[in-house]
């Protein structure tokens, strides 16, 4: 992704975070999960299960941040799709995001992600 408007690339983000145990759940194969567990593993695969927010989480957490009119061209989905897909994705916690101006600034939340790849067993 070429940089513009000041989107950064990934240089320092730590991406050995381990996860905190309090954000989700234990592996999938250790144990049968609670269901306060599992409502919070299903949020968190439906916000995954739309490949437009699979892609746009890549772009994401490929970058420390990104700009939100930075997303409209590698996705091809207008601004007001870009707004409901980093919504959906943001209420579940894979990403964070703050106004500048404008425009919206997404960054990836390491620990978040670390937690659901640690739900996996991976």
């Amino acid at each position: 992704m070429a940089k513009t408007r000041q989107t950064r690339q990934l240089e320092d983000v730590d991406h050995n975070a381990g996860p905190d145990d309090d954000l989700c759940c234990s592996f999938l194969t250790e144990a049968s999960l609670s269901e306060d567990d599992a409502v919070e593993l299903g949020r968190l695969f439906g916000a995954l299960s739309d490949p437009v927010r699979l892609r746009l989480l890549s772009l994401v957490a490929s970058q420390v941040e990104v700009c939100s009119c930075d997303l409209e061209g590698p996705l091809d989905r207008s601004q007001p799709t870009i707004s409901h897909h980093t919504k959906v994705l943001a209420e579940v916690g894979l990403i964070v995001g703050e106004k500048r101006g404008r425009w919206m600034w997404w960054r990836a939340d390491p620990t978040r992600l670390a937690a659901v790849r640690t739900a996996l067993g991976g």
